[in-house]
């Protein structure tokens, strides 16, 4: 062979192995660029071999950790897919928008939280926001680094803007702590912009009132980016106050306001039934089926806690599991529960029931002695069926009760409820005291309690027809049917969602 010819396919094979490297040291710088820059290349970059427009990035990757082993690196593959796109379309739209209203400067250190994939990220950089990061639990590098929207990794006063977008705070199951943290680390005069597919009047106060820091500045309705979420909500709000000194929420004086809010949610409740029942223990235990619960209308996901109250709870699987646990719509979430049951017999069932707190006590206008009748049916050997939270007096007045009787404990319900949850709960509450929620109820009115208070099961006890013997009234109880129905609408007016229950 001539050696000719082999040194110059040998020099070829150099030349096209050389150029073979060289495109793809150029491809692989090209990709990395884009990914590190999270926007495109301009042609005056120089193919973006010396682009510095992500140091500020890197300096809060560096600060908050970015080498976090729980992480994943965007290819540039997922950059440039079309739905990918398609979402960073949808939000370069409503930044740009942000922009001309002031919201939102090129200038801005941004942050866009619960953001899975950063294209709410990648979408402010295209518009020369390039001091953006994006949280999640799990990173996505560059665009996102690994945190938690109510666990930030970041210091105090560091954003001039922070971003949440649909579903974000709408998943979160720690609202409160949400709002806490953008409080934290956004700057003030700094700007939050939340999109949520939540709707109702409810929902907006709730989530307005987990903002401690911040002033309500507007919210649009905007369309979505796809059918699963056609249309959303985005509420725009800027800080003013350090949370640490602003109002906790809790009402500390005699007075509440009605929101005119609350007051639409009890137009939307089953009507109340005016004419007395002549089959009480049949018409009123229908009824239950017409409840409409508040969670059925409105979204709950804003709140601080959410609380469920069995004032005369009886035993722990009565109410609370019969009923409570397995039918009323909690959506998804975790109530802390308080039984307020005075009788002795049944305080043993919940000593190890965790997420219950007993009260074993009386609910009552102030803490004073009680007379405590036990509510015994004449020979029932059940306990369980028999025994519950009967009748209560003071001492001085037990005269007028016959049968078995205790001393209990009474203590100031309305006073308790006010110390232990606060305008930013959601509150549910059931009551079954024996004619005391004559008593009760107005002492929540006068004292604001009730304002505490979203939803109300109330048993109202009165001379109701009897069972056994047709045309006879219940001697137990004094009140009447009209007197109860008295006490149903005083609490609707006051805008309680109450129901009449059985």
């Amino acid at each position: 062979m001539d050696p000719y010819i082999g040194k110059r396919g040998f020099f070829r094979n150099v030349v096209v192995r050389f150029l073979l490297f060289s495109l793809l040291v150029i491809g692989a710088r090209f990709a990395y660029v884009i990914t590190i820059r999270g926007e495109s290349c301009n042609f005056g970059d120089e193919f973006c071999f010396f682009s510095s427009n992500s140091i500020g990035n890197q300096k809060l990757l560096t600060a908050a950790g970015a080498g976090s082993s729980s992480s994943v690196t965007l290819h540039p593959a997922a950059l440039s897919s079309p739905e990918f796109q398609k979402r960073v379309m949808f939000y370069i739209t409503v930044f740009q928008d942000l922009i001309v209203d002031g919201i939102l400067s090129t200038k801005s250190k941004a942050l866009c939280v619960e953001t899975p994939t950063g294209d709410d990220v990648f979408a402010l950089k295209e518009i020369g926001v390039d001091d953006a990061i994006g949280v999640y639990k799990k990173a996505a590098k560059p665009l996102v680094i690994s945190g938690l929207g109510f666990r930030q990794p970041f210091k105090d006063n560091t954003f001039d803007f922070i971003f949440s977008g649909a579903g974000g705070l709408d998943r979160t199951e720690k609202a409160a702590a949400f709002a806490a943290e953008v409080g934290r680390t956004l700057k003030p005069e700094g700007y939050f912009v939340v999109h949520t597919a939540s709707k109702d009047t409810y929902s907006f106060n709730s989530f307005i009132g987990l903002f401690n820091c911040c002033k309500f500045i507007h919210s649009r309705q905007i369309d979505g980016f796809d059918a699963s979420m056609p249309e959303i909500q985005e509420i725009v709000m800027k800080k003013e106050y350090d949370i640490r000194f602003k109002k906790t929420g809790r009402i500390l004086g005699s007075k509440c306001s009605v929101p005119g809010y609350k007051l639409d949610l009890v137009k939307k409740a089953e009507p109340l039934i005016v004419k007395e029942p002549l089959k009480p223990w049949i018409e009123l235990k229908q009824n239950i089926l017409n409840v409409k619960y508040l969670p059925s209308i409105v979204d709950i996901n804003f709140k601080n806690r959410y609380v469920y109250i069995d004032v005369g709870s009886r035993s722990y699987g009565s109410s609370i599991v019969s009923w409570f646990k397995k039918q009323y719509p909690k959506q998804n979430k975790t109530f802390d529960i308080y039984a307020v049951e005075a009788d002795k017999h049944f305080h043993d069932q919940y000593e190890s029931k965790k997420g219950v707190t007993l009260l074993p006590y009386a609910a009552w206008v102030k803490n004073e002695t009680l007379v405590f009748e036990i509510n015994q049916t004449p020979g029932d050997e059940n306990v369980e069926q028999g025994r519950g939270m009967g009748r209560i007096q003071p001492v001085e007045m037990g005269g007028g009760i016959v049968g078995s009787v205790d001393q209990i404990q009474g203590f100031d319900f309305a006073e308790w409820l006010k110390n232990t949850v606060t305008e930013k709960d959601f509150v549910v509450m059931k009551m079954d005291i024996e004619g005391t929620e004559f008593d009760l109820i107005p002492r929540l009115i006068e004292t604001g309690a009730i304002c505490l208070v979203d939803e109300v099961f109330l048993e109202c006890h009165y001379n109701r027809w009897q069972k056994c013997c047709p045309g006879v009234r219940s001697p137990k109880y004094m009140k009447t049917y009209g007197q109860c129905l008295d006490l149903f609408k005083s609490l609707r007016q006051r805008g309680v969602l109450v129901h009449q229950w059985w």
